[in-house]
């Protein structure tokens, strides 16, 4: 099957600006773009839907829209379209599967300046094989870049430097596909890693059975020298990525939040494992889903 990226569409605002993050992805990876547009026949009209079109013309027509506004940016780019009748979680799923990377737009805003995530998009998040892009309305070429100086033009942007792209990272499980898929878009990107890791301080009762360090620079120290170690390989394996590291006491969803204004792309994981009530994306692949101000991307892992 071609290479490709896929973004999911449903006409709406963050949706086309879904669409044109995976073309920007798709043309910095080399590869194709698919457009994926799941339907469900309904016995009756609905006010989505022109009276004079059928739900399969509307779907296509949607699609075509789409299609037309992101080869009208990016010529040279190779656009697939796909019309599926069919549930739109279970669509999407399948495209994320035959796709290198899935994109979807978020729908609206929560919070402050945060994402809303629908009920689709939360649970192809959750079950997806591969990784999943969320971005928000309005978000554009510009926003993947350093502020450019007055008076510059569109065309101009592409040679301004990219923001950070952000990883949290876990040092007592660290994940192989999470770090690499980070490595792999800064390189892309020619941007830096900033890399996240927040460790709770020892409760009292563990301190007092001896169990971890007491001390606070202690721990701290213990805890850098635990990200150094794990990031060590991967910084021999892309020696083109400037790598900075954060360590911190607090939560790793606040941080990675924080870090959020002004990066590119936050990068979280996603444990995969079967709940009692079904998959779920973890807490703070969740918070950072409903908080951040930039796109993230939850890449799953054993």
């Amino acid at each position: 099957m071609l290479r490709h990226v896929a973004a999911g569409i449903d006409g709406s605002p963050e949706s086309l600006a879904a669409a044109h993050w995976a073309a920007r992805e798709a043309v910095r990876r080399g590869v194709a773009l698919r457009l994926v547009h799941a339907w469900e026949w309904q016995p009756r009209p609905t006010p989505i839907v022109p009276a004079d079109m059928s739900q399969r013309a509307w779907a296509e027509d949607l699609l075509g829209r789409a299609s037309d506004s992101v080869r009208a940016a990016h010529s040279g780019l190779h656009v697939l379209e796909q019309s599926v009748a069919d549930l739109p979680v279970t669509a999407l799923l399948i495209a994320a599967e035959q796709a290198e990377l899935l994109v979807l737009g978020s729908s609206g805003l929560g919070g402050v300046a945060g994402f809303l995530v629908g009920s689709v998009a939360r649970r192809v998040v959750a079950r997806s094989p591969r990784p999943v892009v969320l971005v928000r309305a309005g978000e554009s070429a510009a926003d993947e870049h350093f502020s450019a100086p007055d008076g510059i033009s569109p065309e101009e942007i592409p040679e301004i430097p990219y923001r950070d792209v952000v990883l949290g990272l876990d040092t007592g499980r660290p994940c192989d596909e999470l770090i690499e898929f980070a490595l792999e878009a800064a390189r892309r990107d020619g941007a830096a890693l900033r890399v996240i890791h927040a460790f709770s301080a020892p409760s009292a009762f563990a301190a007092a059975d001896g169990l971890v360090p007491v001390d606070g620079p202690e721990l701290l120290a213990e805890h850098e020298h635990a990200v150094v170690a794990t990031l060590r390989p991967w910084c021999e394996k892309f020696p083109e990525v400037s790598v900075a590291e954060t360590v911190t006491e607090g939560r790793a969803a606040t941080e990675l939040v924080r870090a959020s204004t002004g990066a590119a792309l936050v990068v979280v994981g996603r444990r995969v494992r079967e709940a009692r009530l079904g998959t779920h994306i973890g807490s703070v692949a969740h918070a950072v889903l409903h908080h951040a101000v930039c796109p993230v991307a939850v890449v799953p892992h054993a």
